[in-house]
């Protein structure tokens, strides 16, 4: 057993999560692969960013962020690695891991394909991938994870969808066969604790945490939800409290 604030007690795996013990906000050691992803993930949006992106990253850290998904891929490559340098500095003293979204590492060991992207001839330690539906799903081979989306209407993304809500996300979650982020319009507590309860390994945030005036505040609260901080009635029917 994890246990969380306020000594509440929560399983330390769930459907689709791996075994072992979670660091704040992030990664499950598995063995020789760095693990795989759950918690609650940021993935980055400068554009979105009320603050320079590289000091958002830095205050989530401290927060408890853990996994760090860098998206940015309009940038060219020599900017995107610097930031990318940067970006695993702060994460390097508490053990956190930067996962690159594309098809290019950035000189790391973690990436994040799109749906039907080809995978590289080189693995990385630690592979994901997204995905919407059943169709996606089966076509995965050797991903240590996926992200699920949309979860809900999302305003990174308007008009994406449909939305899957809690019962697609369940339903989907149950056949990935493997660790499931919930991606997508998840933004507030209740929202990440439904996530959390449809069976999920971790939810994956952007623009409730890049457009925050405050952005370590908003990722607490986002994790008191997930970890089931709640007003003590139940874990299924409590009153989140953050």
């Amino acid at each position: 057993m994890v246990t969380g604030q306020r000594g509440q007690a929560r399983d330390a795996t769930r459907p689709g999560e791996v075994t072992g013990e979670s660091e704040p906000g992030g990664v499950t050691p598995t063995g020789r692969r760095p693990g795989t992803v759950g918690g609650v993930v940021v993935v980055t949006d400068r554009r979105q960013a009320t603050r320079p992106l590289v000091d958002v990253v830095a205050a989530l850290i401290t927060a408890g962020a853990r996994t760090v998904l860098l998206r940015e891929k309009d940038l060219p490559r020599a900017q995107r690695l610097r930031l990318a340098i940067v970006l695993r500095e702060l994460l390097r003293p508490v053990g956190g891991v930067l996962i690159a979204a594309g098809q290019d590492t950035l000189d790391g060991e973690a990436l994040h394909l799109r749906a039907g992207a080809a995978a590289p001839l080189g693995r990385p330690r630690l592979l994901g991938r997204s995905c919407h539906d059943e169709v996606e799903l089966g076509r995965l081979s050797t991903e240590d994870y996926v992200t699920l989306s949309p979860v809900w209407p999302s305003r990174s993304k308007p008009g994406y969808g449909p939305p899957l809500e809690s019962a697609g996300l369940r339903r989907l979650a149950a056949r990935a066969g493997r660790p499931v982020l919930a991606l997508g319009g998840v933004e507030t507590p209740e929202q990440a604790a439904a996530c959390r309860d449809a069976g999920v390994a971790g939810v994956a945030v952007m623009g409730s945490v890049m457009r925050a005036a405050d952005p370590a505040a908003a990722y607490a609260r986002l994790r008191a939800a997930w970890d089931g901080v709640c007003d003590g009635s139940s874990r299924d029917s409590g009153r989140v409290l953050a």
